[in-house]
């Protein structure tokens, strides 16, 4: 899909517009998602171009697609450009063994919560 938005519409509420721009985009990724991958593919990916105009279009991540717009919009922006291809792509599995959660940071301040308190000790 490569097309160009008008954000502002005459009769219409620039929020309005806003939205139909992004029910638009959404729902050209559900429909290009439901298509048949080829052997060896997980899932659908999109290479995402966006920008105010096509020769001011930058490549960002599809999930990033909305919050641009936003900007865009806020920024007082009449049309953008939005490119999105989809692309067959393969998961990158993880070794076994590997964690999914993030290691949980503790600033040099706060206090160690492996000790117990003399305040929290039970009764």
């Amino acid at each position: 899909m490569r097309k160009t938005f008008p954000l502002r519409a005459e009769g219409k509420h620039p929020d309005r517009v806003l939205e139909a721009v992004k029910h638009e985009i959404r729902k050209y990724i559900k429909r290009e998602r439901r298509r048949d991958l080829p052997e060896g593919a997980d899932f659908w990916d999109f290479d995402c171009q966006f920008g105010a105009d096509k020769a001011a279009a930058a490549v960002m991540a599809p999930a990033d697609l909305t919050a641009a717009l936003d900007a865009l919009a806020q920024a007082g922006g009449e049309q953008c450009y939005v490119e999105l291809r989809a692309k067959p792509a393969v998961w990158e599995r993880r070794p076994a063994g590997q964690s999914t959660a993030p290691a949980a940071a503790q600033s040099a301040d706060a206090p160690d919560t492996d000790t117990p308190d003399a305040d929290h000790t039970p009764a």
